[in-house]
Order: structure tokens, then C-alpha cells, then sequence
């Protein structure tokens, strides 16, 4: 088979990633869609060897047994979050997560502590909003794994992480009702790749796409958002839930492994390329283009701005640290004369290779009986 080398035009829809006109031709989700319909092209596979031929995802399914959690009784949802303080006390911590400097000649530049205060609600708002429908998606994808992989220890892996996703989406979603007041559409960019994994028929393109690529971005902006947040329900939410990511990641890892060491290199470069795609879809969701619309900002003057921000360049980087080493733990960094290595060299983000992959860390993300502790507010 030959190996077909496409163009960025052919892959993502537009030569350069950063050309804006073609990144804000996408329209924004109307925030009142309720449904929203994907074709799903995959078989169904029956199999009748029940044999646990996988030592690795035997293990997996036995810890994600021992690891379920009760979102109703297992979280502090009587504290009273008080979003404005924690907010406030997030940007005391880390900043606003832009630079201010680089918004000169927009409204943004005569933003005072009121209008700040107000993004970073939206923001956060929004973060836990796309992390809800994201988690969404992963519940729809995981149940298409059961169905489509042909390994029976994976089918019964997969069924726990459908379980974990239910989950994912219930405690988000009350957190957003309960605490926030409400929610934003789903991105339309998460919305695309979201599409895209559902209607692809190939069982490891569900992996790839989910397991690899929404779920490794997610885990890195739990761990983020986890580390600095001070508000003690939001903490302990993402610690649980970093919990199960952290399996989930590795089952992809563990799968994908045996199964692209078999595969040719034009076999690869479709993976490469639907790799590459997932990554500048994740990366054009974080402009954020409907917390700046809310907030009034002309969304066609400041994303040009935010892709220049050097604040937000160096967090988005950082989501794609765990991206990086799970795809060259797969092998699909270097074949193909590097085509990846080079995708992700124009994106900025090749310097996380060499971090661990989570198919070897997932341990270190198993619930402590400290994590377990009820929280406090004030703790």
C-alpha cells in the first residue's frame, strides 16, 4: 500500500493552523441546541473467545473494579462555593491567563478588576463546560468500544469506563448547575473531532481519538485546574475524576500498542494525520471565542491577539504533555520519515516526548485515603 502524504489543506481544512480567517469560519454552537445527531458507520463484533489473553488490561479491569466511586455520597456537595473568592484568589495565584500587555488598542485594555473578575468566572465556566461535554463524548465513544473492539478484555475494561463516564458527566454537570448557575455550548471545534471519532467505522480510531487525544488533553488540564484551584469541592471533583482518566488513558495506550506495532506505514499516516487533526481541533477550542463573545470582545480582533499571547501559549502548550509521550509510546511520532515529530515541532509542544507516558503512570493517579477525606470549606 502507498503511503499518501496530504497537505494541512487536505487534513485540517485550511494550508497554515494559524490562519484565523479560516479557524473563525467554523460558527459557534447555537446555545440552545438540544440534540444533536451523529451517524455512527462501525460494526458491531460478536466475540466467542472469552479467554484473557492480556495480562495488562486484566490488571486495568481489575483496578477500575476496586476504584469505582459514588458521585452522590463520595463528594462534599453541601459546601458553599463562593466563585468570586475562589476566583479571585485563582488569579492572586496564577494571573488572569492572558497578558494584558498584549491586548493594547481593544477593549480588554481598559479592563479594571471588575471585568477580570468577571472573565475568569466565565472562564471558568466555560473550562468546566467543555470538560463536561467532552466527557460526554467519551461516554458515547467508550460505548462504541464495547461494541466495535474484537478483544474480549477489552470489551470488559471498556464497560467499566462507560460506567466512569456516566459519572463524569453527572458530577460535572451538577457542579455547573449547582455552583455555577448554568453552562456554555459545547465548542464547535470539540463538537468537529467529537463528529469525527463517532462517524469514523475504525474500532482504533475510537481509541486514538478519545482515549488518546480528548482524554490525554483532559487529564493534563484536571491536573492543572487541580493544582491551582483553592476551592476544596472543585479540587476534590477533579481528583476523583484525574482517578479514572488516568486508567482510561492508559487502556488506550495498552491497546493501541500491540496494535500498531503491526500495522504498515500507510496504515500509520492515516493515524498520523487524524493525530495531527485532533491536536489542532483541541488547540483552536482553547481561543475561547465564546467567553470573549459574552464578554463583548469583538471575537475577530483578539484571537489574532491570543494566538500571540505568550500567557496562554505556554498553558495550552502544557495540555499536550501527556499527547506527546503516549503518541511516541505508540509509535507514531517517528514513522513516516518523522511526520508527526514534525506536525507537533509547528505546534510547539515536542518537548513533552520524553515525559512518562500514562501507560506506565497511571498507578500514580489511584484515590489516597486522604483524597477520600471529605473537604471543608476554607481548607
Amino acid at each position: 500500500m502507498t503511503v499518501t502524504h496530504n497537505d494541512n489543506e487536505t487534513i485540517i481544512g485550511r494550508a497554515e493552523i494559524n490562519d484565523i480567517d479560516a479557524i473563525l469560519e467554523v460558527p459557534l454552537v447555537d446555545p440552545n441546541e438540544i440534540e444533536h445527531v451523529v451517524k455512527n458507520n462501525a460494526d458491531t463484533i460478536f466475540t466467542w473467545d472469552y479467554s484473557m489473553q492480556r495480562p495488562a488490561l486484566r490488571k486495568l479491569y481489575e483496578k477500575a473494579k476496586t476504584g469505582q466511586w459514588n458521585a452522590s455520597t463520595d463528594l462534599g456537595w453541601s459546601i458553599d462555593v463562593d466563585v468570586e473568592k475562589s476566583v479571585i484568589e485563582d488569579q492572586e495565584l496564577i494571573g488572569t491567563g492572558v497578558d494584558a500587555s498584549v491586548y493594547i488598542g481593544t477593549p480588554v485594555e481598559k479592563w479594571g478588576d471588575k471585568e477580570w473578575l468577571e472573565f475568569g468566572i466565565e472562564s471558568r465556566n466555560w473550562s468546566l463546560s467543555q470538560f463536561m461535554h467532552g466527557e460526554q463524548g467519551a461516554l458515547i465513544c467508550t460505548a462504541k468500544i464495547v461494541e466495535t473492539v474484537p478483544w474480549y478484555d477489552a470489551k470488559l475494561y471498556a464497560s467499566t469506563q462507560v460506567v466512569d463516564e456516566a459519572r463524569h458527566v453527572e458530577v460535572f454537570a451538577r457542579y455547573l448547575e449547582e455552583k455555577l448557575g448554568g453552562e456554555f455550548q459545547v465548542n464547535a471545534h470539540l463538537r468537529m473531532l467529537l463528529d469525527d471519532i463517532v462517524n469514523d467505522s475504525r474500532w482504533d480510531i475510537t481509541y486514538l481519538g478519545m482515549q488518546i487525544m480528548v482524554e490525554g488533553l483532559a487529564l493534563a488540564a484536571f491536573g492543572f485546574m487541580h493544582m491551582t484551584t483553592p476551592e476544596p469541592l472543585l479540587k476534590q471533583l477533579l481528583r476523583y475524576v484525574m482517578s479514572d482518566e488516568a486508567r482510561h488513558v492508559a487502556f488506550g495506550v495498552l491497546s493501541l500498542k500491540e496494535c500498531y506495532d503491526e500495522m504498515t506505514d500507510a496504515e500509520m499516516k492515516d493515524r498520523q494525520e487524524f493525530a495531527f487533526e485532533a491536536a489542532i481541533r483541541m488547540r483552536d477550542r482553547f481561543m475561547q471565542q465564546e467567553v470573549w463573545e459574552r464578554m463583548g470582545v469583538n471575537v475577530r480582533e483578539v484571537i489574532p491577539l491570543v494566538l500571540a499571547d505568550p500567557t496562554r501559549a505556554v498553558f495550552q502548550s502544557m495540555l499536550f504533555s501527556k499527547i506527546v509521550p503516549n503518541c511516541k509510546k505508540l509509535g507514531l511520532l517517528d514513522r513516516n520519515d518523522k511526520w508527526l515529530r514534525h506536525r507537533f515541532e509547528e505546534m510547539g509542544v515536542i518537548q513533552f516526548e520524553d515525559w512518562a507516558d500514562t501507560g506506565e503512570e497511571f498507578t500514580a493517579f489511584e484515590l489516597t485515603d486522604e483524597d477520600k477525606r471529605q473537604p471543608v470549606a476554607g481548607q
